[in-house]
């Protein structure tokens, strides 16, 4: 393994992690956001929300291209059926992130119809996620 690769790999799970640690609390954010009737504190929310949705993407951006490198540069998991359904889970997660830039707007514009239960559900698709794609890279089954 070439010291380029382990960087490349470095980065890629240190991102990934932070990229996960926005989709963990972004959603709690909207639970709160849900149930609350202050408007002060609403502002204050839909502000934290805002920054986080952004410093989340800005962390999934090279997150995703770093793992592209990994397996195109590098060639980790060319051919083999675990990178598929891992791409797929990745898609899925990326999808995720889209659901939730809908759901922010949605606050934005006052027209959230979903319930701060609803919003603890919802928080459960990227830890569920997360472990199908660790998974899927440990077992490579």
């Amino acid at each position: 393994m070439t010291n380029a690769y382990l960087w490349v790999k470095t980065f890629h799970i240190v991102l990934i992690t932070s990229w996960f640690a926005g989709l963990f609390y972004l959603p709690r954010i909207f639970v709160n956001l849900a149930d609350e009737k202050n408007l002060v504190a609403y502002a204050r929310l839909l502000g934290m929300a805002d920054r986080l949705f952004r410093f989340t993407t800005i962390l999934a951006v090279p997150a995703v291209l770093l793992g592209l490198v990994l397996w195109l540069v590098f060639g980790v998991g060319n051919g083999d059926m675990w990178m598929h359904a891992k791409l797929f889970f990745v898609f899925l997660v990326i999808g995720y992130h889209h659901v939730c830039l809908s759901l922010l707007k949605k606050f934005r514009n006052n027209a959230n119809t979903k319930s701060g239960v609803w919003y603890r559900w919802f928080n459960e698709v990227p830890v569920i996620l997360l472990v199908v794609i660790v998974a899927l890279v440990i077992f490579k089954p």
